[in-house]
């Protein structure tokens, strides 16, 4: 049997499951299974077009109808090559239609798809899909000839070049579709012929096409490119509207580009208690002031659609996030060279790790072609672990305060240093609140790093003691106000370190 995974025909065994299909995939991560009735049970108002540089989904008009009917018209008329291109549009055909050309130029938008013809010939008809604002005689009708709006896919339609076309046109899932489609993590789950896997979803960064960056929102997509940076999207909250992941609230995140979140829109929250989080949308509806869009789902809506609160899928956003702060100077310079980034470097020394980059945004850097690292030798830096079991709340605190919830290194100043005491002032933002958490009981063995609770003035310092205690905690308080949030691996690091001084730290993940 034929089986369509991600849009690619794979042949199976009539008898062959999910685990036949995908023998290496992880199965913490949900796939979506589409039956084979469901696109002809689906009459939704978007349909997908797949080319050999990726899918596109347009959301039609009732002109598409008048022109296509249900869309088996131009399906069946076969793979359709890419015509012509320029800045301004690019053009599929040739194919017979009933267009009436009326010779006159309309103007058309970024997105728009409209329905033309060569010579104002209806026999030479032409699919265009304008990628700029612009006014063109493209031999439509006196309508104008917008069959439609891209609304998933826009880096698609920069990338097209000669030799590529059109291989298929089809319905896009409705939510109703969940009768006949779903969601699964079972290897089990028997496959029927005909049937579609899509086991990810693809992102562009609005900003980045054709290996172009738009720095306007480079640090809205860097946010975008922190929370998903480990692959996975986490479904906090579903909706009929939209999916949230709510990993990396709250975060403040800038305003930089307010628009109709289109079906498959990639958003931002830039207000509220859930500012920070990420949402995809299933659905379009109207733009929103605390929503800043960072991309556009390209492979994959149908995940979005489907996908329940807590369950996760995986995810990939082109382009991937370029930070090289907490690498060896050896690694960060071998993935600056992968990506075509030159490199300056501001330190020296022997076995180096990055500490800083300028600029700190991937679409930043990508656009200056050069970023300039911050190094100093590793013997320098302070390695440490986190107890997110025993501390969750007060970890969150202190990697927000340090950067590490960013970066792989971060930093925080030394207070003072007495006897066996290093204490460390970070800096913790206003109205956050330290309960407490992990409060030691009978003794404090030597090592253990802490964060002053709410219940001493000296809420949000942090310390570590050189030897074991049974009556203070590492910041010299009591137990009580001692909350322990994890440990010192280089403790012998620390005695080299005065007041004032910036200590870098890295968290070695266990």
């Amino acid at each position: 049997m034929q089986v369509l995974l991600d849009g690619r025909q794979v042949a199976l065994p009539e008898s062959a499951t999910l685990g036949d299909l995908l023998p290496d995939h992880d199965w913490g991560y949900v796939v979506a299974v589409i039956r084979p009735a469901t696109r002809e049970a689906a009459r939704t108002e978007h349909i997908r077009v797949l080319t050999t540089a990726g899918e596109v989904v347009v959301e039609i008009t009732p002109l598409y109808s008048e022109y296509f009917g249900d869309g088996t018209a131009l399906r069946e008329a076969g793979p359709r090559s890419l015509r012509w291109s320029d800045r301004y549009a690019a053009a599929f055909g040739p194919f017979v239609s009933g267009v009436n050309p009326d010779r006159t130029s309309h103007r058309y938008a970024r997105g728009d798809v409209v329905l033309g013809c060569a010579g104002y010939d209806p026999a030479k008809s032409l699919i265009l899909f304008c990628r700029a604002d612009h006014r063109a005689d493209f031999g439509a009708g006196a309508d104008g000839g917008v069959i439609g709006q891209v609304v998933s896919g826009r880096g698609v339609i920069d990338h097209w070049t000669q030799g590529d076309e059109i291989t298929g046109v089809e319905r896009v899932i409705s939510w109703a579709d969940r009768t006949t489609s779903f969601v699964t993590i079972d290897p089990a789950t028997p496959l029927e012929d005909g049937a579609e896997v899509v086991t990810r979803v693809e992102i562009d960064a609005e900003g980045f096409a054709d290996g172009r960056s738009d720095t306007t929102t480079a640090r809205s997509v860097e946010h975008l490119l922190l929370s998903l940076e480990e692959g996975s999207f986490v479904v906090g909250r579903a909706a009929s509207t939209h999916i949230r992941d709510e990993t990396m609230a709250p975060m403040d995140v800038p305003m930089d580009r307010k628009k109709p979140r289109h079906e498959g829109a990639v958003t931002v929250r830039t207000a509220g208690g859930s500012r920070g989080a990420v949402y995809m949308y299933r659905e379009e509806i109207p733009s929103h002031p605390a929503h800043t869009l960072v991309g556009q789902v390209v492979h994959g809506i149908e995940l979005v659609k489907l996908a329940g609160k807590g369950q996760r899928f995986a995810v990939a956003v082109d382009p991937p996030r370029f930070d090289l702060v907490g690498l060896s100077l050896a690694d960060a310079m071998a993935v600056a060279e992968e990506r075509g980034i030159a490199v300056t470097l501001d330190g020296e020394g022997d076995d180096l790790v990055v500490v800083g980059q300028s600029p700190g945004t991937t679409l930043e850097a990508l656009a200056a072609g050069a970023v300039t690292l911050s190094v100093m030798p590793a013997e320098a830096v302070v390695s440490l672990t986190l107890d997110d079991i025993a501390a969750p709340m007060t970890c969150d605190i202190f990697r927000r305060a340090t950067g590490l919830k960013t970066h792989a290194v971060g930093s925080m100043p030394v207070l003072f240093t007495f006897e066996d005491v290093v204490l460390f002032n970070p800096t913790i933002k206003k109205k956050v609140n330290i309960i407490p958490e992990n409060t030691p009981q009978d003794i404090v063995p030597a090592g253990l790093l802490a964060m002053t609770n709410e219940s001493r003035r000296g809420a949000g310092m942090v310390g570590v003691r050189a030897s074991d205690n049974s009556e203070f905690g590492p910041t010299s308080e009591p137990f009580g106000g001692t909350n322990l949030i994890g440990r010192v691996l280089d403790m012998e690091k620390l005695a080299a370190f005065r007041e004032g001084e910036k200590v870098y730290i890295k968290e070695v993940r266990k």
